[in-house]
């Protein structure tokens, strides 16, 4: 029988290996802006929570598929889809920010975010404010969810999301939902043509701490006669250079890492209050869902109730689209 023999794991394209600054993450919103100005204005992301994967029985319409018009089971992850708010409208220049204009938020949104006097100031003069501003290419908001209308926290989370179409439709797009709520249904649609079936996914994974390089990068254990230990690696490095390169798998922080999951799959979204998919005793470490819910095929990063953000699929793959699932029930 041959030997096992493979590389050891650990990309070199994650370095270095530490916990994320925070813990919702930042996206390139370049790559969404400037790739097609002809699209119709809309929100490119929404702030979800995840409430946990499940088993979905689903009928498989995909066209040409070996399954087509049976019922399959397939793994799919729920996430709760609470409204956004715009906190804030930004007006960008080639992608440096130009103006920043305060629109304001709830009651408990001031408890929470502290702005200063020059900014309390500008909330009087928002309409007028998008007006007056005329030399710009693009605008982004910040906004906040309404988390507290879920079972999870109280406290928002605020993120920047980009909008697509000309300069003047995402203008008049920011104007008709101020101090309105912004529903997942605004954003994102399932199924139909083109990319509206796909969202990329970016979140931080489970964070399991300090581990030792057996775990954190697969290396083999060594022979039970080894010295100095079984759970490590055998040579760190020569005598020169006198020092240990970022090559070698060492002990050290693993998980709580920024990820992102593209192209994943929409099997089914809707209000809570339309289709009640809540168990009985609700979701185990989540709850009962209150608001809107998704269910996206496969896997995202995180533990249950992690805040993540879904954009609108960048690099659409022909075989994800061409996927269409009905669901039947959840297992």
């Amino acid at each position: 029988m041959p030997k096992h023999s493979q590389p050891r794991s650990g990309s070199l394209q994650y370095w270095p290996r530490k916990r994320a600054g925070k813990i919702l993450p930042s996206v390139n919103w370049k790559p969404f802006i400037f790739k097609d100005k002809t699209e119709k204005p809309g929100f490119l992301g929404f702030i979800v929570y995840k409430v946990g994967m499940t088993s979905c029985l689903v009928k498989d319409n995909t066209e040409y598929s070996l399954t087509k018009g049976k019922k399959i089971i397939v793994p799919a992850t729920i996430l709760e889809c609470p409204p956004l708010k715009i906190l804030s409208v930004r007006f960008y220049k080639y992608n440096n920010l130009v103006k920043e204009i305060f629109i304001g938020g709830d009651k408990e949104l001031k408890k929470k975010i502290k702005l200063s006097k020059k900014k309390e100031a500008e909330k009087g003069v928002r309409q007028a404010g998008l007006d007056e501003i005329k030399d710009y290419t693009n605008i982004r908001i910040i906004a906040y969810s309404l988390v507290s209308q879920t079972s999870i926290k109280k406290t928002p989370d605020l993120a920047e999301i980009a909008l697509s179409g000309k300069k003047e439709e995402q203008l008049k797009l920011v104007k008709d939902f101020l101090n309105k709520e912004i529903s997942i249904g605004d954003v994102f649609q399932q199924g139909g043509e083109g990319r509206e079936g796909l969202v990329d996914v970016r979140g931080l994974t489970k964070g399991k701490g300090t581990q030792g390089p057996v775990k954190r990068f697969g290396v083999s254990l060594r022979s039970h006669k080894s010295e100095k230990g079984v759970r490590k690696v055998g040579s760190i490095g020569p005598w020169h250079p006198a020092r240990v390169t970022f090559r070698v798998a060492m002990a050290g922080q693993l998980g709580f890492f920024t990820r992102a999951i593209y192209n994943s799959k929409i099997i089914s979204a809707g209000k809570i209050s339309d289709k009640n998919i809540n168990p009985k005793q609700g979701f185990k470490k989540y709850g009962k869902i209150k608001t809107d819910y998704m269910i996206l095929k496969g896997s995202v990063p995180g533990p249950s109730k992690r805040q993540l953000i879904i954009t609108e699929a960048l690099r659409p793959r022909k075989k994800q689209e061409r996927k269409n699932f009905e669901l039947v029930e959840l297992r």
